[in-house]
Order: structure tokens, then C-alpha cells, then sequence
């Protein structure tokens, strides 16, 4: 994916189980022009790196269940994405473990923004050239999809999508022909669409659905783009 001028934007996946953490990375890593999907735990991270390409992920170490060295041992495995290690504990011995199970840089909690930015910048110019994985744009009829701003637009005229709706698009328009199940949109949010609290996961999806078809499609009752996969899911097909 490139940005205004051309570049390629790099994707990273910040990988915490603090929320306010991944808000606070998810606004300053925007503003410093990446590209950005968080996972709340280690498991969900593994869930998106089966379908989606990252040029990087920072990931905490101290996290319930799946611990960060354990995460990236593993994905040492099988995947030689750069991985950035954050972790609360700044001392020799656990810097020393984190780099050995295969991490490209530690930075210790609490840490400065640009610092950050610095090892993040300074990792990826190791790295490979970072190639364009598909178009700028999905043509949904008379309107087209901004995949790298998740932003839908009629012309010159931008639709309005609420939270919910554009990190739907965009995780669809990740694998566009693909059927992905409510229970793997469910977990990619990472939450369930806060439109419809109390309402049951899967439900909120549907309606989520159902209102997305109504900015997007001619007829929402026969849908052209958002297609339902019986027994599975749903399914974005651009033109």
C-alpha cells in the first residue's frame, strides 16, 4: 500500500493486552504514517497473521495467557517478520531472553514516543523493500473503498462510516473474495460492535451488515459487494 506521495506504507501489528496502551500506538503510529491492526493477546495475533501480511510487529511481553517471548519463539519458527519486544522489565537478564528468542529490538516500559518511532524506523531499513500487496482502491459500483484509510467514498464525496463499519470494510477488504465467519470478524475486532451492546456477538455482526449493505449496495435485499457465505459468513466481492 503507498501513501500520498508514492511510498509504501509500512503495515505493523501492535500485539497488547492494555488497551489504552494499543489506543495510545494506534494514534501515534498513524500520525507517523503506518498502517495499524491490534490484537489484544497472543492468540488473536496468531488468528491475524494467518490472513493478513505485517512488515513488523510490536509486541508486550508481560501479557496473560501467552507470554511475548513464548509468542515470538514460536513464530520464529515459521515467519522472519521483525518483531519489537515492549516490556515493563529493563533489566539485563530479561533484555538478554528477549532477544534471544529471536526478537530484532527490546525497548523497556515506560519509554519516549519518538524513541519508539526511532527502532521501529531503524528496523525497517533493515529490512527488504516493503511491496504493495494490492490496490488503493476496490471499486464497488459507483463507490470506491480507500484500503489503506479504511475510508468508503462516492465520488468525491466521503460516505460516513461509523468505528465498527470501517474496521469491517477494512478487514474484508484484507482478503476480498474471501469468506470470513462472524466468529473470525468477531475476534479480528477484537470486541463486539459497540453500536449493539447487549445484543449477541454474532447478532451485531449482522446488523453491522445489514447497515453497511444500506450505504453500499442498489438493493440491500439482493447484495452485489457484501455477500452472505451460507454456513460460513460474509464475503466482500468488488468489481
Amino acid at each position: 500500500m503507498k501513501d500520498a506521495d508514492g511510498q509504501v506504507e509500512a503495515h505493523i501489528l501492535v500485539v497488547d493486552d492494555d488497551q489504552r496502551i494499543r489506543d495510545l500506538l494506534t494514534r501515534f503510529l498513524r500520525r507517523s504514517g503506518y498502517l495499524i491492526t491490534c490484537a489484544r493477546d497472543a492468540a488473536q495475533a496468531r488468528r491475524l497473521l494467518t490472513g493478513l501480511d505485517f512488515d513488523m510487529i510490536v509486541l508486550d511481553v508481560m501479557m496473560p495467557g501467552e507470554d511475548g517471548l513464548t509468542l515470538t519463539r514460536d513464530l520464529r519458527r515459521h515467519v522472519t517478520t521483525p518483531i519489537l519486544l515492549l516490556t515493563a522489565r529493563g533489566d539485563t537478564d530479561h533484555r538478554i531472553a528477549g532477544l534471544e528468542s529471536g526478537a530484532d529490538d527490546y525497548l523497556a516500559k515506560p519509554f519516549e514516543p519518538r524513541e519508539l518511532l526511532l527502532r521501529i524506523a531503524a528496523i525497517l531499513r533493515r529490512m527488504p523493500a516493503v511491496e504493495a500487496r494490492g490496490p488503493k482502491y476496490l471499486a464497488l459500483g459507483g463507490l470506491r473503498f480507500d484500503t489503506t484509510k479504511s475510508e468508503l467514498w462516492d465520488g468525491e464525496a466521503l460516505v460516513r462510516l461509523t468505528q465498527t463499519e470501517a474496521a469491517l470494510m477494512a478487514r474484508l477488504a484484507a482478503t476480498p473474495g474471501e469468506a470470513i465467519s462472524r466468529a473470525e470478524l468477531i475476534d479480528d475486532l477484537g470486541r463486539t460492535p459497540r453500536e449493539n451492546v447487549g445484543e449477541s456477538s454474532e447478532r451485531a455482526i449482522d446488523v453491522q451488515m445489514t447497515r453497511l449493505r444500506r450505504k453500499i449496495e442498489v438493493d440491500p435485499r439482493e447484495p452485489r459487494y457484501l455477500q452472505t457465505v451460507r454456513g460460513t459468513g460474509y464475503m466482500l466481492v468488488p468489481d
